[in-house]
């Protein structure tokens, strides 16, 4: 056996170790049990996330209407360059949010996301949405059980998801 082989071998181990103790390590995360519980408990909005308009996709991922607020803040690009990466956020001052959905109204299917924000957690949420051509923008938060939203135009210039 050379020098080399064997420093080969002794890393190989090394690694080995070191990665199963990290392995071992993330079983014993205090809210790793929480967070499976409460991803089986949520299921994916399916249908949402497959409806056109925007009204059809707020009834199926919440059942009701949204209502205006100036307590949202959307802030998104006037005019985006290039459809195919709009970087967008959202935060709010509401109180008690348990979700933060986006919708792009002229995109092939309305919704974008939709984030569980979970109690205690900051309601502030960023992304890059792929956009289809010029089109509203709608923030949908839910606070304490009511539906609020906040809306932007977008001017899009080229690229996009629809060609």
């Amino acid at each position: 056996m050379t020098a080399t082989t064997g420093a080969s071998a002794t890393r190989r181990l090394i690694l080995k170790g070191a990665a199963s103790v990290a392995l071992i390590g993330l079983g014993n995360l205090p809210f790793a049990a929480e967070r499976a519980r409460a991803a089986a408990n949520d299921k994916y909005p399916e249908q949402a996330f497959r409806q056109k308009s925007e009204a059809d996709a707020i009834k199926a991922l919440y059942g009701k209407t949204a209502e205006p607020s100036d307590k949202i803040k959307v802030d998104a690009p006037e005019i985006a360059e290039n459809g195919a990466v709009v970087p967008i956020s959202v935060t709010t001052t509401l109180e008690k949010v348990s979700s933060i959905s986006f919708l792009v109204t002229e995109n092939p299917n309305a919704l974008a996301a939709s984030y569980l924000i979970p109690e205690g957690t900051i309601p502030s949420v960023a992304n890059r949405l792929k956009m289809a051509k010029t089109t509203k923008l709608v923030a949908i938060v839910e606070a304490d059980g009511k539906l609020y939203s906040a809306v932007k135009e977008v001017k899009v210039t080229v690229g996009g998801c629809g060609g």
